[in-house]
């Protein structure tokens, strides 16, 4: 019988004893490992001893990227250099790279729970896996590599970018899982179609990372494409990087590896929990990582938990896809928006793409004016464009409650990329 990654806990109870003792490692860990550690549990009137229940979390301090900036190069570092085997750097996108180390330990941990969303994805031993994310300094390439590896499927290591080359490997090595951001995943289907060998490959399955995905994006490639299924792989370059949970053949949410990091969904002013089922910002707390531990850290991604049981029957909590990000939030006219909800409604207009740009003004008269660049589906007539942008304005004033200044464009007229596609362009000075 082939190895399962799946930890052996058989039920939330259990993990619960597996949060106490890794909770109680990590404060002990990095209280003797890390000066800056030391200083704020110092600080916060906490010692390592008085954690002694899953509910002392909550008297911890938060960690934040801005204590990972300021700590640059080695920030959160909790061993000795000669432990430390590799490095990582996140993309920067925020501010100033973050740069985390690893121990072998974190290695083999972090290669060890990948390999489980493999599983998760119902791939088997035969499955070949073409992974086209960033290799290098970037968490992603590796990280999907090992995982397979570890797997054991086959690892096809592509890289990003290259559509020509792409789509060569997905027939000659009739590939059957795609790794990829879902910007990437767009660009590859629209490439398979236009080249019209979709009866040569064998693609089932795409494992997206990085970037939220629209519903009617995922739409379009599962049309194109004709796959069986889609996944989201949540990650981030502090909490080792991709691989961190993935959603299982019922779509119900993204389950996530709770025997190796505690999550909190609080409220991201009050920093309080929220209700179970309610948005809030992610806060992690890992369980077994060695070189740089994290104690609370907030993520600024909004998601919220999924309650109840999952058809699958996994004992593995959920979480929702992401929203967005605290700090990707648009404040319109006083009005709160995250990316993620204006995707949501475009998914729910019939006739609508996928892809779109949200551009804000502030002109002379001190107002703020959203335009909404939204394109039409493939094959829907131009001639239908002063209905869709009728019904576009109507459903964001509904839904979202603010006024937009709609454009329906061709299809096909806003950039593919095969890296996270930007959609808010703010001109407005502040």
């Amino acid at each position: 019988m082939a190895k399962s990654f799946m930890p052996e806990a058989g039920s939330m109870e259990e993990i619960r004893k597996i949060q106490l003792q890794g909770l109680q490692w990590t404060v002990r860990h990095a209280y003797e490992g890390s000066p800056l550690y030391k200083k704020r549990l110092d600080e916060a009137g906490v010692k390592p001893g008085d954690i002694r229940d899953l509910a002392d979390l909550s008297r911890l301090p938060f960690t934040t990227a801005k204590d990972l900036q300021e700590g640059y190069p080695f920030p959160l570092l909790s061993v000795p250099f000669e432990k430390v085997v590799r490095i990582h750097a996140s993309s920067g996108t925020t501010g100033k790279r973050k740069v985390l180390c690893y121990t072998q330990k974190d290695i083999d941990d972090w290669t060890h729970f990948f390999a489980r969303c493999y599983e998760m994805a119902g791939l088997s031993r035969e499955d070949r896996v073409q992974i086209c994310v960033g290799y290098g300094v970037w968490t992603a390439g590796i990280s999907f590599q090992m995982g397979c590896e570890k797997f054991g499927a086959m690892a096809i290591p592509a890289g990003p970018g290259n559509a020509e080359m792409q789509c060569q490997f997905l027939v000659d090595m009739q590939t059957t899982v795609m790794c990829c951001t879902a910007s990437m995943g767009l660009l590859m289907a629209e490439e398979v179609h236009r080249q019209g060998i979709r009866d040569k490959i064998r693609l089932k399955k795409m494992i997206f990372g990085s970037e939220r995905s629209s519903d009617a994006m995922r739409a379009r490639i599962k049309e194109l494409l004709g796959l069986d299924h889609m996944f989201d792989i949540p990650g981030m370059t502090e909490l080792y990087g991709p691989g961190t949970g993935l959603d299982c053949l019922h779509h119900k949410g993204i389950h996530y590896w709770a025997d190796y990091y505690i999550l909190e969904i609080l409220d991201p002013e009050t920093l309080k929990p929220v209700p179970e089922g309610e948005t809030g910002e992610m806060v992690v707390t890992t369980l077994s990582k060695e070189a740089a531990p994290l104690i609370r850290y907030r993520t600024r991604d909004i998601t919220r938990l999924i309650p109840g049981e999952c058809p699958c029957g996994s004992v593995l909590p959920r979480h929702d896809r992401l929203l967005g990000r605290s700090d990707d939030m648009i404040i319109f006219r006083a009005v709160n928006i995250y990316p993620g909800q204006i995707d949501h409604v475009l998914s729910g207009i019939d006739g609508i793409g996928s892809e779109f740009q949200v551009i804000l003004d502030r002109k002379k008269d001190g107002k703020d004016y959203m335009t909404l660049k939204v394109e039409r589906r493939q094959g829907i007539e131009t001639g239908r464009n002063p209905e869709l942008a009728k019904r576009v304005g109507e459903q964001i004033k509904k839904e979202i409650l603010v006024s937009a200044n709609v454009e329906i464009l061709d299809y096909g007229t806003l950039p593919r990329s095969e890296r996270k596609s930007r959609r808010v362009f703010d001109n407005r000075e502040f």
